[in-house]
């Protein structure tokens, strides 16, 4: 019998999955996916921020990670073609950086961290129906191809993203909030000159954000007032001209999606022995990335509490602070969003050309600088 399963094999629960391994649990990971997606437009996640480079740096796999990846060390602004702004990202000694790369990349490495630690724990193609709490005893079942199955674990941790199943059982009626703000976001190659710069431009119709990618990829993001069905790499590339002037080849577009954006923060994250973690726990706008970055934090801050209670230690206090801390970093990892949306949004361009000539100004100002960058950046 494992002592833990983890449902779902994303970014969170396979780190998840490496720290406990790395303390001698036995884990199974079940995902309901039967293979792990090579697509890039299966995941908008490619931001990894100082403070989780850290935590996976401790658990030994962030070298990997940051070497495949594009070290952003600048943001900047722009408006009507006229630079506005600029932001380091150089704050954190260890990682003065925001690390840019593709998250079919990151779960691919993790995988293949986990299975270093054990061939066996990671199991697809299982769907997780329902967990029993069968008097001491977790029994969680799941359905796949071959028909039903059953595991059983001293704890489950629910790691199954921002439509949790279980997280339906345990906490059926969490609402959600939602923003007038939808996107439209592609990858195409970068011929923009702006190399490791993350660029945001500033426009009266709607910002405009770029980020670089590994091998000379750039991912843009659109702005828009309403949702769009049927996202076009030409329609997007329309879009990116006539707001910010910067032309993008069309026949190298990569990656196309469009999404809308909601939030929900659970009040608990324990309930019993199961531990909601990552969008199971704090779906929030990924707009400023924070949303796996939070996660891994989840999972960091929770492994030497779970280590502790496997190895028969009295941790209700610490379960206790972990739930006040993580939701404390959870709303704040969510207003931030906020005002990164916020930020974006249209403005007639009087009040945009006023708005952009405060903000230069108050980063000009050291302390508020690095107040911006800590809080960009998660420190």
């Amino acid at each position: 019998m494992p002592d833990v399963v983890i449902v779902g094999a994303g970014p969170v629960g396979l780190f998840m999955g490496v720290l406990l391994l790395q303390r001698g649990h036995q884990v199974r990971i079940l995902e309901r996916r039967s293979n792990r997606s090579n697509r890039s437009n299966s995941s908008r996640a490619i931001g990894i921020h100082p403070p989780a480079l850290a935590e996976l740096a401790r658990a030994g796999v962030a070298g990997p990670l940051v070497t495949a990846g594009v070290h952003i060390t600048r943001g900047v602004a722009y408006s009507r073609r006229r630079r506005v702004a600029e932001l380091s990202f150089d704050g954190d000694p260890a990682f003065p950086f925001i690390l840019a790369v593709p998250q079919m990349v990151t779960e691919e490495l993790l995988e293949s961290a986990v299975k270093e630690l054990d061939a066996d724990a990671v199991v697809r193609g299982a769907c997780v129906q329902e967990i029993d709490d069968a008097g001491g005893t977790l029994r969680v079942r799941s359905d796949s191809p071959s028909g039903s199955s059953e595991a059983a674990a001293r704890l489950v941790i629910a790691a199954d993203g921002a439509h949790s199943t279980i997280r339906k059982r345990y906490l059926p009626g969490v609402p959600s909030r939602t923003y007038p703000d939808c996107y439209i976001m592609g990858d195409f190659p970068d011929s923009t000159g702006h190399g490791s710069d993350a660029v945001l431009y500033l426009e009266p119709e709607g910002i405009v954000e770029s980020f670089p990618l590994p091998g000379g990829v750039r991912r843009w993001v659109v702005r828009l007032g309403a949702p769009h069905k049927n996202p076009t790499p030409a329609g997007l590339a329309e879009l990116i001209t006539a707001r910010t002037g910067e032309v993008v080849d069309i026949a190298g577009n990569s990656m196309l999606s469009a999404f809308e954006v909601r939030s929900r923060l659970t009040q608990r994250m324990v309930h019993g022995r199961v531990v909601l973690l990552g969008d199971a726990a704090h779906e929030i706008s990924p707009i400023g990335g924070q949303g796996m970055n939070l996660g891994w934090l989840d999972a960091a801050a929770l492994a030497p509490i779970m280590d502790a209670s496997l190895r028969g230690a009295n941790v209700g206090r610490d379960v206790a602070n972990f739930e006040k801390s993580r939701r404390k970093a959870a709303l704040r990892a969510s207003r931030q969003a906020g005002l990164n949306m916020a930020l974006g949004r249209p403005l007639p361009p009087p009040a945009m050309s006023a708005r952009n000539t405060l903000f230069a100004s108050a980063l000009a100002i050291p302390a508020v600088s690095e107040l911006v960058e800590r809080r960009f950046t998660m420190r």
